[in-house]
């Protein structure tokens, strides 16, 4: 919602408001809001006006402008729009089970209406403090203009609460005088809103007020086409896809697509691939699509690839450090020589990779004492007879290598990948026979520890030759 919000409204050079709607105190967290700002920052996704940064129409928490709701629903009950229901819980709740038993439509069945409070207490499950509920007229709004549907039916509501019991409103009277008193122009919602729209435009109607504009965006669903969920699926909780290794901006670009169609380029041909500024640019709610998406994460796993493989190298390895520390392949402040390494190592490893938590696996032997290597037992499983004769003559051939002068990544000279390769090529393919394909796993196993790694000349020269004859000659002495 907050994508959509914010490209419309970047297009049209108008505001993103961002407003906490905390009315419903059951449902409170604490640490909600805050999670709120730090993924949507995460995304990119900032905000004009809000609660943390003010704006003209603060404050920007429900919560806090009880005093500005009060006005609106006595006017409603002076008007004889609203009306005050002392109905208790219970009985609300034996209510609707005789309306389940008997198939009748659910809802409230008025038993306050036009009762004062003492007319009312004289009856059966009083509550002594009210809640004020809508007075639904026969003939509704049921049918309304949608920015993405076009017309939409909804169907008949019920005489809903708009002001609890506790003093707070719900949701359905505090965003049409939240959104009056804003200047809000476009409202885009989730279509599970349909069915309360009318209600908001009953609300308009009988305060004398313009409606918004609507947008019920699709709801996204899982595989088996049900509604996404956190009880389902992981990926509902937003920070799931920072813990995963995902960017942002690749998850920007994906939820994009989900309900809107890829860009295009000069020759009309689409293009999955784009960022939100061009997202932002050609936006038209017309081409939303109302249908609820497939939340594929394989399409999301393969459009990070392609937005790791077009970082800048250095921007890339910074993206690393978070998940290199967490794993305790880097100290939460690294040297320059360990950044510098690091920058080496990434532009090895960034057009390997589809999630940034797939890094501490590939960067970690590249930090690791030459002594505390350990070697996988896949890796170790498939060395062949031929291991040590291999691994024999790279040790004679790499010790013969000037390691001064050395180059970073085969530039240079000295100890670096084009001398490696040519090295070990004309000892171990040539001089031993070896095919290519099967002549370097024992080296990439006695550098990596691991049965794929990243490119082996370049590990090496990374590497160093001193580390590098270190790890030939523990593997040799483990065979």
């Amino acid at each position: 919602m907050s994508l959509f919000n914010l490209a419309f409204a970047r297009q049209q050079d108008g505001q993103f408001v961002l407003r906490v709607e905390d009315t419903d105190r059951a449902r409170f967290r604490e640490d909600s809001e805050a999670q709120l700002y730090d993924t949507l920052g995460w995304l990119g996704l900032f905000w004009d006006e809000g609660p943390d940064i003010g704006g003209p129409f603060a404050p920007y928490r429900q919560s806090e402008r009880l005093d500005t709701y009060r006005p609106y629903v006595e006017r409603l009950l002076a008007e004889g729009f609203a009306y005050h229901c002392w109905c208790s819980t219970e009985r609300l709740a034996q209510m609707r089970e005789m309306q389940q038993k008997t198939k009748q439509p659910t809802g409230y069945d008025r038993l306050c209406v036009g009762k004062t409070r003492d007319e009312r207490a004289a009856l059966p499950g009083f509550n002594d403090t009210p809640v004020v509920r809508m007075l639904i007229p026969d003939d509704p709004p049921l049918v309304f203009d949608d920015v993405i549907r076009g017309k939409v039916s909804a169907p008949r509501p019920d005489d809903q609460v708009i002001l609890k019991g506790d003093g707070f409103p719900t949701y359905h009277l505090a965003v049409v005088v939240d959104d009056h008193e804003m200047g809000i122009t476009h409202v885009v919602r989730g279509e599970e809103w349909i069915s309360s729209t009318p209600k908001h435009l009953l609300l308009y109607r009988w305060l004398g007020l313009e409606p918004p504009k609507f947008a019920h965006m699709p709801l996204l669903r899982n595989a088996d086409k049900s509604k996404i969920s956190k009880r389902k699926n992981p990926a509902a909780r937003l920070t799931w896809f920072r813990e995963q290794g995902y960017l942002p901006e690749a998850l920007v670009n994906f939820l994009a697509l989900l309900a809107y169609p890829p860009q295009q380029d000069a020759e009309g041909n689409d293009v999955e691939v784009f960022s939100f500024d061009e997202f932002s640019q050609t936006f038209d709610w017309s081409k939303v699509n109302p249908i609820g998406p497939i939340f594929d994460l394989k399409k999301l796993e393969w459009l990070n690839g392609v937005h790791i493989r077009s970082l800048p190298v250095g921007e890339f390895a910074s993206r690393l450090l978070p998940y290199l520390e967490a794993d305790d392949v880097l100290s939460s402040h690294p040297s320059l020589g360990e950044l510098g390494r690091l920058e080496a190592v990434a532009a090895l490893i960034q057009t390997r990779m589809a999630l940034l938590t797939e890094a501490p696996a590939l960067v970690r032997p590249f930090f690791v004492a030459d002594d505390q290597l350990a070697i996988d037992d896949d890796a170790r499983a498939q060395l062949k007879d031929d291991s040590g004769a291999v691994i024999d003559a790279a040790l004679h051939v790499l010790g013969d290598i000037d390691d001064h002068g050395t180059g970073v990544l085969g530039t240079g000279s000295g100890w670096n990948a084009t001398a490696i390769e040519s090295a070990l090529r004309t000892a171990i393919v040539e001089g031993l026979g070896i095919k290519p394909r099967f002549a370097f796993g024992p080296l990439r196993t006695a550098v990596s520890g691991a049965r794929i790694s990243p490119p082996l000349f370049e590990s090496m020269e990374i590497l160093g030759k001193t580390s590098t004859l270190a790890r030939l000659r523990a593997l040799r002495d483990s065979l």
